[in-house]
């Protein structure tokens, strides 16, 4: 068994996929429409095949009060692994993405939290 598809809600779907692209790195691998929407997901350039992060509409009354929820108290929605916290810290604030956590490092791991401005916080680690 291994994970195939993973999500974050979006508040707008091509923004987010703008970012995820352009500014995280990733590359779309599906955009079917369906109706107002689409089944859009991107992939790690590194894992083609590999999981998929669905960038899912948040238009479910209960998503609002979910994403809410997991900001305020800190929790990310999502960790995306990398090879150096750092190096990506420096490189996404130079594209003007806003940290919430800079990296710190706590038991041996490194990590980083960032604001996609979608509502989902997303850590960096290092391991």
């Amino acid at each position: 068994m291994r994970i195939y598809v993973t999500q974050v809600f979006v508040s707008d779907q091509l923004a987010a996929l703008a970012f995820y692209t352009k500014i995280l790195g990733f590359r779309e691998k599906h955009r079917v429409p369906i109706g107002d929407d689409y089944w859009l997901t991107v992939v790690s350039p590194e894992d083609p095949d590999g999981c998929q992060l669905l960038l899912e509409p948040d238009t479910h009354p209960a998503v609002g009060v979910f994403k809410s929820a997991l900001a305020e108290d800190g929790i990310p929605a999502a960790s995306f692994a990398v090879d150096n916290v750092q190096t990506e810290y420096e490189r996404l604030c130079a594209e003007g993405v806003r940290f919430v956590q800079p990296p710190q490092e706590v038991g041996g791991i490194t990590s980083a939290v960032l604001d996609d401005s979608f509502g989902n916080l997303i850590q960096l680690i290092a391991l």
